[in-house]
């Protein structure tokens, strides 16, 4: 005779329909529980296929006794204490069967009822699996020792739900949740979960069970209200009845619900009145696995049928088929929310076998109690069991396999469903992917994205967002008093980009980089500088080089009418000196031009001064033996004395020195050099000279105007000399217009930049010397090219000077 266990599980006779519940409280007969039935032949079919396996539990026969605790508590604890004595009248701490050793209890559905059950079995540590209580408070150890489940907690569906809507990229998303545990406790997990995740929460409302359809109302203002298109719904099917006909009826379509496990395969919903509301849904459903052989086995018995004699049965049979007619081949066994719940009592119903035969299998020595000791099958106790439980390893015919955490919860794992429209007009319920949550971060989701259908009836996920995505050139600034995911898109600041969507800072480019014009990456600046090859360099150097030509000229002139009476009175060693310092002054333009490398950079301000300080030196010194000139020729003059070279050159020579010293100074001390600006223009790099020293630079310039003051104030004190001698009216219209060019250079050069102030500096420079070209040479030119018959002495020396005689000869 083979011994036999009891694996004693629970099955609760539920009432799947909201009328029925009605029914039962008028004290109606209620409706045969055909969902509450196959659960039953679920464990039924679990325990016949064990005690026919050759491997598990050999030689060692299950059995099981049912209880129906009628969804009341007062049956629960009723029956978790005859369980527990095997007497109508339970006797605590005593069993009437010794030799058929309680192993387990399976049971119960509901999360209450489970509760109070495990407060007592826990006591005596007897393992209880359940297979349908989600409550988050079981998996407390220390309150629950020896409770197990083979559906996972309420923590881990929020926690999924959460993610998923994250996966989605939906961040901003409303709730709905029932008044209850289930609901508050959901709530909060996944407030936390989408916070964490860096989604925002746009309203948050509890379905209550009274005064449903005022309720109803004021849910679906809250939801036109609100611009968040994703909406969670964690609540059971039958109380959102009231909340889909207001939405019906109010045509709010175009949202996407998100289902948790206890609506997402509802066949209450499913119907084609609510197909326009709840199209497109998807969620999480309980995992289903198969069962081989179980269909076959559910659809052939018949409750007028024999009980098998190896199984003992005791369950509640008051109502049952006294007046229903039960047809097992129609379509219940295909309702996807069927065969989910029943895989998990046949879970349970193995896990239990498994540990049993583990138990079984210990070997003397190496078993896990005091000692290496192994437990008797026949007799073991409940506490020892339990260690089995806790750590088993349950690998089903089916192949799976089942394990418990720490907190009795299995492995996290969840159907994912979406909502499609049949051709009947109902809505089926779609397994689109699945949900693993102790799966590492990228591998939790497995979709199937292109089965999705959504509400839009396209593939394309649609939006829920409060603001929609910040473009690659721009960064998020948040609004004030507008939650985290309410923001603003701002471009990004000048010389920054940002290459990613919804960035939060832009970043900055590396100094030889600039944005591109959408500021979402960083490109090479231009160089800047002002070379012969463009335009504005290729015109300012033929300008240069042709203004050169004109004082040469002149120069040519000059030498070759050098004995004419015109020549000789302009002091012609001065006159050429002089034109051969302005072909110079147009000429080191020139070093303006091109790439400032560090030599040219050294020199070309030195040049420019020095040049500049020789020119406006001879044109001193050419006002300076003017005025002498005149009054050396009274009599007694000790002026006389004066006349000659040598006092030219001396001033020539000491007022260019003076400013060869500053020049040397400055190139000594704080030379100029070259250098990268990319301050002056956006996405440009100014290769200029720094000047080193811009005292240095305005001293040098200073000097300039001081030399060119001296020439204007002497050749305005001897404007009123002869005029046929005098060229003291020349040069000060020279002067004037010399000092007029670079006292108009200076807002101008400093209200520049880049190449534009080289510019400006070479303009400066052809400008005065043309000036000085001018106003000095014109006069003389058109004299001695078209007025030939007045570059007579005569005519010099006019009627006031005939025939006195003049010793002084200037050369």
């Amino acid at each position: 005779m083979e011994p036999e266990l009891q694996v004693l599980p629970m099955l609760l006779y539920l009432l799947i329909h909201h009328e029925e519940e009605r029914r039962r409280r008028r004290r109606r007969p209620p409706r045969f529980s055909l969902q509450s039935y196959q659960w039953l032949q679920a464990m039924v079919f679990a325990v016949e296929e064990i005690n026919r396996s050759p491997t598990l539990l050999p030689n060692v026969t299950l059995g099981f006794r049912i209880h129906d605790s009628c969804m009341m508590m007062k049956p629960v604890l009723e029956g978790t204490f005859w369980m527990l004595s095997e007497r109508k009248l339970p006797i605590p701490n005593y069993r009437c069967l010794d030799k058929k050793p309680l192993a387990g209890i399976v049971g119960d559905t509901v999360s209450p009822h489970s509760v109070q059950m495990a407060r007592v079995l826990g006591l005596y540590r007897y393992p209880q699996i359940s297979y349908f209580s989600t409550s988050p408070l079981l998996s407390d150890r220390q309150h629950f020792p020896s409770f197990f489940r083979t559906i996972p907690s309420d923590d881990f569906q929020a926690q999924g739900l959460g993610q998923l809507v994250i996966h989605f990229g939906w961040t901003w998303v409303g709730i709905l949740a029932t008044d209850n545990d289930y609901g508050q406790h959901g709530v909060q997990i996944l407030q936390q979960e989408l916070v964490k995740a860096g989604a925002c929460i746009a309203f948050t409302e509890y379905i209550m069970n009274i005064y449903a359809e005022k309720e109803a109302q004021l849910l679906a203002k809250a939801i036109r209200g609100s611009s968040a298109n994703a909406i969670i719904l964690f609540s059971s099917d039958n109380l959102l009845i009231p909340l889909m006909d207001e939405l019906v009826g109010q045509n709010m379509t175009g949202r996407i619900w998100i289902a948790s496990e206890a609506w997402s395969t509802s066949p209450l919903l499913s119907v084609e009145k609510y197909s326009s509301i709840l199209s497109g849904s998807i969620g999480f459903a309980i995992h289903s696995g198969d069962i081989p052989g179980f269909k076959e086995h559910f659809t052939s018995i018949h409750p007028s049928e024999e009980t098998p004699p190896q199984i003992s049965w005791n369950y509640s049979t008051k109502y049952c088929l006294e007046n229903d007619q039960l047809d097992l081949s129609k379509t219940f066994y295909s309702d996807l929310v069927v065969p989910r719940v029943t895989y998990n009592v046949y879970s349970a119903v193995y896990a239990l076998a498994v540990s049993l035969h583990d138990l079984h299998s210990c070997r003397a020595g190496q078993g896990p109690f005091y000692h290496g000791t192994c437990a008797d099958i026949l007799a073991f106790q409940p506490w020892q069991l339990l260690h089995y439980v806790r750590n088993v390893r349950s690998r089903k015919e089916a192949g799976s396999e089942l394990t418990f955490d720490a907190g009795g919860n299995p492995q996290t794992q969840y159907d994912i469903v979406n909502w499609q429209p049949g051709i009947d007009g109902t809505l089926k319920q779609v397994i689109v992917g699945r949900y693993k949550g102790n799966a590492p971060a990228r591998n939790r989701f497995i979709l199937n994205i292109s089965t999705i259908l959504w509400n839009t009836q396209e593939s394309q996920v649609p939006l829920s967002v409060c603001t929609p995505s910040c473009a690659p050139g721009s960064r998020k600034m948040a609004s004030e008093g507008e939650p985290a995911c309410c923001f603003l898109c701002v471009p990004c600041p000048q010389g920054e980009i940002s290459n990613q969507t919804d960035s939060t800072e832009c970043i900055k480019c590396p100094w030889d980089q600039w944005p591109n014009a959408k500021q979402d990456q960083c490109i090479p600046r231009t160089i800047e500088v002002l070379s012969y090859e463009e335009p504005l360099g290729l015109t300012l150097a033929a300008t240069t080089i042709f203004s050169s030509i004109f004082p040469l000229a002149v120069l040519a002139l000059f030498i070759h009418q050098r004995h004419t009476p015109i020549v000789k009175a302009n002091n012609r060693s001065l006159s050429y000196l002089l034109l051969l310092s302005l072909t110079l002054c147009f000429l080191c333009s020139l070093t303006f031009i091109g790439y400032p490398t560090p030599e040219k950079c050294l020199l070309r301000q030195a040049t420019f001064g020095i040049i500049f300080a020789l020119c406006v030196s001879c044109i001193l010194a050419k006002t300076v033996m003017v005025v002498i000139a005149f009054n050396a020729t009274k009599p007694n003059s000790d002026l006389r004395k004066w006349v000659g070279p040598k006092l030219s050159y001396s001033i020539i020579s000491a007022c260019t020195l003076i400013q060869v010293f500053l020049c040397v100074t400055w190139t000594i001390f704080t030379p100029p050099f070259s250098e990268y600006n990319i301050n002056v223009h956006p996405g440009q790099i100014v290769v200029q000279c720094n000047e080193g020293s811009p005292i240095a630079f305005w001293c040098m310039l200073g000097y300039l105007a001081l030399l060119a003051s001296i020439s204007f104030l002497v050749a305005f004190l001897a404007r009123n000399l002869p005029s046929n001698f005098n060229d003291a009216k020349f040069i000060t219209f020279s002067m004037l217009a010399f000092l007029s060019v670079w006292i108009s250079f200076i807002p101008a050069y400093l209200s520049t930049k880049g190449k534009y102030m080289v510019a400006m500096e070479i303009f400066a420079i052809l400008s005065s010397a043309f000036a000085l070209l001018f106003c000095i040479f014109i006069i003389k030119c058109y004299v001695i090219l078209l007025k030939p018959e007045v570059n007579t002495k005569e005519h010099l020396m006019g009627k006031e000077m005939k025939g006195k005689q003049n010793n002084i000869k200037v050369t």
